[in-house]
């Protein structure tokens, strides 16, 4: 099987799973998905958040998605319980579509790693 055709299937298989466990099966996209994780990587799922917050929940996640690529670390968490990062290496210019892949490969292995899915 091609790398692709195992990002592909294993991409569905993680909006399959998280769509029927957060969204009532309605199809999550990129965006949710990203913003799960940073609910995730708090760990203050009950909490209801501020726009402001909603954006750096986003802003967790994508530093920790990157992380396993060299591109952010992990440098603190804050007096509130928010981790922070800081830059290693500037992400290279990318257009849309592989920005996409590039967020989508990160969350297939987040997923992996984590024995979410197989």
């Amino acid at each position: 099987m091609s790398r692709d055709q195992q990002l592909r299937e294993r991409w569905e298989l993680v909006v399959e799973k998280l769509s029927n466990q957060f969204a009532d099966g309605d199809r999550l996209d990129l965006d949710a998905i990203i913003y799960l994780i940073g609910v995730q990587e708090l760990g203050q799922p009950h909490k209801k958040f501020k726009k402001d917050e909603k954006i750096n929940l986003m802003h967790i996640a994508i530093c920790r998605l990157l992380e396993p690529f060299g591109y952010y670390e992990f440098n603190y968490i804050d007096d509130d319980g928010w981790p922070h990062y800081h830059i290693k290496e500037e992400l290279p210019t990318l257009k849309a579509g592989e920005q996409s892949v590039l967020m989508k490969q990160a969350i297939v292995e987040y997923f992996y790693e984590s024995g979410y899915i197989n």
